[in-house]
């Protein structure tokens, strides 16, 4: 007999182990009945993986699970929400039992450690891999981080240390040399990137603007400076390089590769002078970096200045989806 959608379904992802109160009726029937918690606002997000456009089709597949959640968690991040359901669309090639068990895996782990329930979707017979996630959480009225409130004076920073995914990514394509005892580090960042949703939450009431970074340091900055109508002075040589970036690529490709490789899921934010010393008291209990990289100008533009003050300029500014 061959396998059903609903026999996967009830195999693989109605297995969470983990259940959170507000959802009054989960994973099989036609909808999800939910109890959003009186005085919140609902944030909701979705992001869609393809095989080999946004992940290797022979990856490991309980990263691509941890992945495919990741992403949406970051954004959820970087809107200082709270997470707390997803759904899944998830269309495949043929059923392979062993990658549904692993993706599973990835899933939930990422799942079940940040209090996220899996509560519906939809599984369906394609000629590639698809992944469709949307994801819910919860913000107090008037404390979402948004991308229009950067002022002129405003501090900028950024998390973790960008560029590693696109190292990663230059490796995998012949393009950069690795040493072999960064190698795990950086596939990791790349593969399995974790969504910096402490820091967003700890940023409600600090940070104006923020945006994670998905498509390149530079490029989503600009969404930012776009939205709030300002510009940025952005100082090169202040970009937090790790170990494995500043020993693979010279400064300036290093540098490069930190503002336009993507797949980094940090959180850039602006913070206003006056609130500096609350940024600082609350950074120093986060699990990553946290650096301040530049200021936010009157004047429109992003300009990107090396420390002897000349200009760097960009060939590309980070990923395009249909470039």
């Amino acid at each position: 007999m061959p396998t059903s959608e609903f026999s996967l379904i009830e195999r693989y992802f109605a297995a969470q182990r983990f259940q959170r109160p507000d959802v009054a009726l989960g994973i099989g029937d036609d909808c999800a009945l939910l109890l959003p918690p009186a005085g919140q606002q609902l944030a909701a997000t979705v992001d869609t993986l393809v095989a080999e456009v946004h992940f290797f089709a022979g990856a490991d597949p309980e990263g691509i699970g941890h992945k495919a959640l990741a992403v949406n968690l970051s954004d959820l991040a970087a809107m200082g929400a709270t997470p707390a359901w997803a759904t899944l669309a998830l269309t495949l090639p043929q059923v392979d039992e062993d990658w549904l068990a692993a993706f599973c895996r990835g899933l939930f782990a990422l799942a079940d450690r940040h209090g996220v329930q899996l509560i519906g979707g939809d599984t369906t017979h394609g000629s590639t891999t698809v992944i469709t996630i949307q994801a819910h959480g919860f913000v107090p009225p008037s404390q979402a981080l948004r991308r229009d409130g950067a002022r002129p004076g405003d501090d900028l920073y950024v998390t973790g240390t960008p560029g590693d995914a696109g190292l990663a990514l230059a490796a995998a394509f012949g393009k950069a040399a690795i040493a072999a005892h960064h190698e795990r580090y950086v596939r990791a960042r790349l593969e399995r990137p974790e969504p910096r949703l402490a820091p967003g939450l700890a940023l409600r009431g600090v940070a104006s603007a923020a945006i994670d970074v998905s498509d390149g340091l530079a490029q989503d900055l600009g969404h930012i400076l776009e939205r709030s109508r300002v510009g940025a002075r952005l100082e090169v040589e202040r970009l937090p390089l790790s170990p494995a970036l500043a020993t693979s690529l010279d400064r300036e490709a290093a540098a490069v590769t930190a503002l336009t490789g993507g797949d980094d899921y940090e959180l850039c934010f602006t913070v206003p002078p006056e609130r500096t010393v609350q940024l600082e008291r609350s950074a120093a209990e986060w699990d990553c970096r946290c650096t301040r990289i530049g200021v936010i100008t009157a004047e429109p533009g992003l300009r990107l200045t090396r420390a002897d003050g000349s200009a760097l300029h960009l060939d590309r500014w980070g990923y395009n989806h249909f470039g």
